[in-house]
Order: C-alpha cells, then structure tokens, then sequence
C-alpha cells in the first residue's frame, strides 16, 4: 500500500514537471518575444515623445510649455495604450485586447461627455494663447467683465476688472465674443 502511494506521488511529480518543462519551452518564444517588443516600444516611444515635444516647442513660444506638455502627454497615454494592446496580442490573449480596446472606447466616450466643458476651455485657451491680438495686459471687454487680461491658462483666463477686482472667466465664454480696446492716446502722445 505505501509503495503505490509512493509511486502514485513520484509519477504525478513526474508528470507535472515534464508538462512544466513543455508548458515553459512552449511559452518562451512568446516570453522571448514580448520582452524584445516592450524593448523596442520603450526607445521607439521615447524617440516619437522626444521628437513630438520639439515639434511642438517649435510652434508654441516657452511661456506656452503647458500646452506642449499636454500635447506630449495625450500622444504618450495613446502610444503606450496601442503598445499594451499589441502586447497582449503578441503573448496571445487576442480576445482581451480587442475587449480592452472596445470597453477603453466606450469610457473614452462617457469620459469626453462628462469632461466637454474642460474640453472646450482647453480647445478655447489654446486658441486664446495662440491668437497675437489676445495677449496679458490687453484691455479686454469678454463677457461679463471689461478690464485688464492678467493671466492666460488652458482653462481660464484672469482679468483685472476696472475695479480692481480679479475676475476669472472659462476660456470657451471668452473665446465666443471678445473686444479689445486700444489704449487712448492722450494729447501729450499726439505731440
């Protein structure tokens, strides 16, 4: 009775460990593989970061590097999610890269509904830091205040209102309609 227990536990040690030894010479292609990818995807993603941060810093001037920051950031979440993606399909779990692709989809689209006022402000601030007319210490009337532009961020911009209060308004209100004034020449600038 103790030897066939014995033999019973030596010959399923045995069969666990050569299904082990296949299961691992089957996998480490795979394995071999995927860590060569994640290599490659590191330098490649690092080298189109690099060279989408100097395109962008060549567009916009320094004190806009919150824009090229931002900019740099959404191109790297959408470079290392496509990277996880082809991962998952190089070790072959197909079926949850195109589910994780699929449900990422969905949330994308509640998230962009549930943040479209954040949206349109930086789409707004973007325009407003770009546009050379629009500029910090402009006389500005933008509804609902007419003063001075103090500060121009991604989503709002400040003003120092005519009487002397800070006011700061959403860049899509700005954007929609605003004036600037020239400053008044006095007489002893006509002279």
């Amino acid at each position: 009775m103790l030897q066939s227990v014995t033999d019973f536990l030596v010959e399923t040690l045995r069969q666990t460990a050569a299904e082990f030894g296949t299961a691992v010479q089957d996998a480490a292609p795979k394995v071999l593989t995927a860590v060569v990818f994640l290599a490659l995807a590191y330098v490649g993603i690092r080298a189109i970061l690099f060279v989408v941060r100097g395109v962008l810093d060549g567009i916009y001037p320094e004190e806009q590097d919150l824009v090229v920051d931002l900019g740099v950031a959404v191109a790297g979440v959408f470079l290392w999610f496509g990277a996880a993606l082809a991962l998952l399909n190089i070790v072959g779990m197909e079926e949850i890269a195109a589910s994780l692709g699929t449900a990422t989809g969905f949330i994308a689209l509640g998230v962009s509904y549930a943040l479209s006022n954040m949206i349109a402000d930086t789409v707004a601030g973007v325009y407003l830091l770009r546009d050379p007319d629009f500029n910090p210490g402009d006389r500005v009337k933008a509804d609902p205040v007419t003063g001075t532009v103090t500060a121009i961020e991604l989503r709002k911009t400040r003003f120092e209102s005519d009487e002397g209060d800070t006011v700061v308004v959403a860049n899509r209100d700005v954007e929609k309609k605003w004036t600037k004034y020239d400053e008044p020449t006095t007489t002893a600038d006509a002279t």
